[in-house]
């Protein structure tokens, strides 16, 4: 499988590159951005886990992408498909640095991953791990057109909201899907 590039109308969505550590870095120092995800990682963790998820693309197919604003070439986030060892489920997740906060880019991004997994990898289901008081988080599911489904815990016992959607579900006029805002390309 190719891996893929995703455009909207202001991202691009690709597999990390190394070029991508001091954004991915960046976002995993900042205690806002991180709070509702594990926490502070340092620069060395981050790397760590940026390796992770270039590598979980050649094992599953799938894995989150290096967001990139179209107009300037800024890192601004990792959103994807998210399917590690233990996963709930056929996760969608996002993270974008508070620089970009407020633009809309969570949604943006969140709505290309989804209808890629969706016809690309076939998933018959997409969800949202999000703690309960992560708000923003939540307003992002539902502008997907996600709903609450249940509690539930990850693999290491965090306990998580799970929202999310069906195929079918998506493929719905008012789905998150063709809600407003700016599409794939």
């Amino acid at each position: 499988m190719t891996d893929p590039r995703l455009e909207t109308t202001r991202l691009i969505l690709r597999p990390p590159v190394d070029e991508d550590l001091d954004g991915w870095a960046g976002l995993d120092a900042d205690e806002r951005a991180v709070g509702f995800i594990g926490g502070l990682r340092t620069r060395n963790q981050a790397w760590m886990d940026m390796a992770t998820t270039v590598g979980m693309w050649s094992l599953r197919g799938a894995s989150l992408c290096s967001v990139i604003e179209k107009d300037t070439g800024r890192w601004v986030g990792r959103v994807g498909p998210w399917l590690p060892e233990g996963a709930i489920g056929t996760e969608v997740g996002w993270a974008i640095t508070p620089a970009a906060w407020g633009k809309g880019y969570a949604t943006e991004a969140a709505r290309a991953a989804m209808s890629w997994a969706f016809d690309h990898l076939s998933w018959t289901e997409v969800i949202h791990c999000i703690d309960a008081p992560n708000a923003a988080s939540i307003t992002v599911a539902e502008r997907l057109g996600s709903r609450w489904l249940r509690a539930d815990h990850e693999a290491d016992g965090k306990e998580v909201q799970v929202y999310g959607q069906s195929r079918e579900t998506w493929r719905t006029p008012t789905s998150g899907q063709l809600k407003s805002g700016p599409l794939p390309t």
